[in-house]
């Protein structure tokens, strides 16, 4: 029962759109009527107000930390063990790209994916960012940073620490993320994927998906 609960509560954490909410408070406009219509950090990016992007990125950071370290640090003295670190790490996730705040229709989960391994493993995390930076610094393409990335981590993480329960949520992870890019995996192949950076493109094309 108590893991049910914890479930619920950060499925319900994981909803919280930031793109939505800082757009919301600082007067910009909805990103989901703009750009790419996703609600995510390098969508807001390319309206041309970073710090809103900022904000964004580290509140789905955040909010991916906090719900799995405390369950992974404070669950134990509860009685919740692996398998509810993995439990946690999923529903969070789950929240951030099928809110049900907002009809379902979340963020792509690159963000709050790297909160969750900076709980798990904060070393993994921090190599799993660095990828994720350098790729898209090199190829001014978010999508394929998160594509290459969300293909290492579970190879990586099963060669340090085995098959386990929370490995089974970060290969899961990895497969929700691929999915969700399968937009932008059409676009790099058809060489239409948007870059980093491209802001007065991203808010005059229709919908391409964006990496958070």
């Amino acid at each position: 029962m108590a893991k049910l609960l914890i479930i619920v509560i950060t499925y319900l954490i994981g909803s919280i759109s930031f793109a939505v909410v800082v757009s919301a408070v600082m007067g910009l406009s909805d990103p989901r009527t703009y750009g790419s219509k996703n609600p995510g950090a390098t969508n807001i990016i390319r309206s041309g107000n970073k710090v809103a992007a900022i904000l964004t990125l580290f509140g789905d950071i955040f909010k991916g930390w906090i719900t799995v370290w405390l369950v992974k640090n404070i669950g134990p003295a509860y009685q919740l063990d692996a398998c509810a670190v993995a439990l946690v790490s999923i529903s969070v996730f789950l929240g951030h790209i099928y809110p049900v705040f907002f009809c379902f229709k979340g963020g792509k989960g690159v963000a709050t994916a790297a909160g969750v391994l900076l709980a798990i493993e904060p070393v993994l995390g921090i190599a799993t960012a660095a990828m994720w930076l350098i790729i898209a610094f090199l190829f001014r393409y978010s999508s394929l940073a998160a594509l290459i990335t969300a293909l290492f981590v579970p190879f990586c993480y099963l060669s340090l620490f085995g098959c386990n329960p929370i490995a089974v949520a970060i290969i899961l992870m990895g497969i929700l993320l691929v999915w969700r890019h399968r937009k932008n995996i059409s676009n790099l192949l058809a060489k239409r994927e948007r870059r980093i950076g491209d802001k007065e493109r991203a808010l005059n094309c229709s919908s391409n998906g964006s990496a958070y």
